[in-house]
């Protein structure tokens, strides 16, 4: 009744190294952002470092603080394409450095992924005014807009004036 074992495995075996070999054609990882190693935040050394040794050292940052222009952030993150064409998010790191006001660093603080904190979207709807018609606008708003005269509005074709409204009979 059943095929031969050996038969059997060796079609399981095939299927298996078969669906292995699927893994190389995945898209490589994609480093999004301005990734600092650990060997350029030795280099930084708080209270003496300056924000001219910081973008010589690791470049502009990739975004200020919104309402703190001494706070910089650097962010990068690790990205693969996941099924569906999706991205999905491997690795995050965050690099914030504070300033102070004479441009000297204060301090360096290094956050993950794991420190992130869930955002819930809000699912409303901001309503705007004059959208939305009501029964009786629907029903009455289009009552003098056609032309009965047959040609177009703008157009001077026979019985009709270069505005679109019907010349008066003589």
């Amino acid at each position: 009744m059943w095929p031969n074992p050996r038969l059997l495995r060796s079609g399981v075996l095939a299927c298996t190294l078969l669906l292995a070999g699927c893994s190389w054609l995945a898209p490589p990882p994609v480093l999004r952002g301005n990734k600092v190693s650990a060997d350029q935040l030795k280099e930084l050394v708080p209270g003496t470092s300056t924000r001219a040794d910081v973008t010589a050292l690791i470049g502009s940052p990739t975004a200020h603080a919104t309402f703190d222009d001494n706070t910089w952030l650097y962010i990068s993150e690790l990205t693969q394409i996941r099924v569906g064409r999706t991205l999905g998010e491997t690795d995050q790191h965050v690099i914030v450095m504070t300033f102070n006001d004479q441009g000297v660093l204060q301090d360096i603080q290094t956050r993950t992924k794991e420190d992130a904190l869930p955002v819930t979207m809000v699912a409303r709807t901001t309503p705007s005014p004059g959208t939305e018609a009501n029964f009786f606008q629907q029903l009455l708003g289009n009552i003098g807009r056609f032309n009965t005269g047959g040609a177009s509005p703008g157009s001077a074709g026979a019985g009709g004036s270069a505005g679109g409204a019907p010349s008066a009979a003589r």
